[in-house]
C-alpha cells in the first residue's frame, strides 16, 4: 500500500492533468468564438482594400505581394456561414499577407528613419506643416 502522501500527490497530479486538458479546450473554444466575432464584425464593417494609394510608398517587390481584393473579399463572403476558401488556400493567403505585412512594416521603418534623420538635420522643420503653433489647450 502506498503512503497517504504519495497517494495525495498522485491524485493532485491527475487533477492537474485533467485541469490542464480542460484549460486547453476552453482556450481553443474561446479562440474559435473570438475568430467568429471578428468575422461577424468584418462582414458588417468591411475593412478597406489593401494596397490602395501605396504605389509610390512601397518597393515593387512588396507591392506585388498585396492580395487581390476579390481574394480578400472571398474570406468574408459565404452562402452557408463558412468561408468559401479551403484551408490550404487560407494558409497561402495568410502567408502572402504576412509577406506583404513585413514589407509594409519595413517600408514604414525606413520612412520613419528618413523622417527622424531629416528632423535631426533641420529641427525647425518639426513645426512646418502644422496648422497653428502648439500650445496648451
Amino acid at each position: 500500500m502506498t503512503p497517504a502522501v504519495e497517494h495525495r500527490v498522485r491524485d493532485l497530479r491527475l487533477d492537474r492533468r485533467a485541469l490542464r486538458a480542460e484549460h486547453a479546450r476552453v482556450t481553443w473554444w474561446r479562440r474559435l468564438v473570438r475568430a467568429r466575432l471578428d468575422l461577424a464584425v468584418a462582414q458588417a464593417a468591411r475593412p478597406q482594400t489593401l494596397g490602395e494609394d501605396m504605389a509610390f510608398q512601397l518597393p515593387p517587390e512588396v507591392g506585388v505581394e498585396v492580395p487581390r481584393p476579390a481574394v480578400l473579399a472571398s474570406v468574408l463572403e459565404s452562402d452557408n456561414g463558412t468561408c468559401d476558401l479551403r484551408i490550404d488556400e487560407l494558409r497561402s493567403l495568410d502567408a502572402q499577407l504576412a509577406r506583404y505585412g513585413e514589407g509594409v512594416e519595413a517600408a514604414l521603418g525606413r520612412a520613419t528613419e528618413r523622417l527622424i534623420s531629416r528632423l535631426a538635420q533641420e529641427p525647425r522643420a518639426t513645426l512646418s506643416g502644422l496648422p497653428e503653433p502648439l500650445g496648451r489647450g
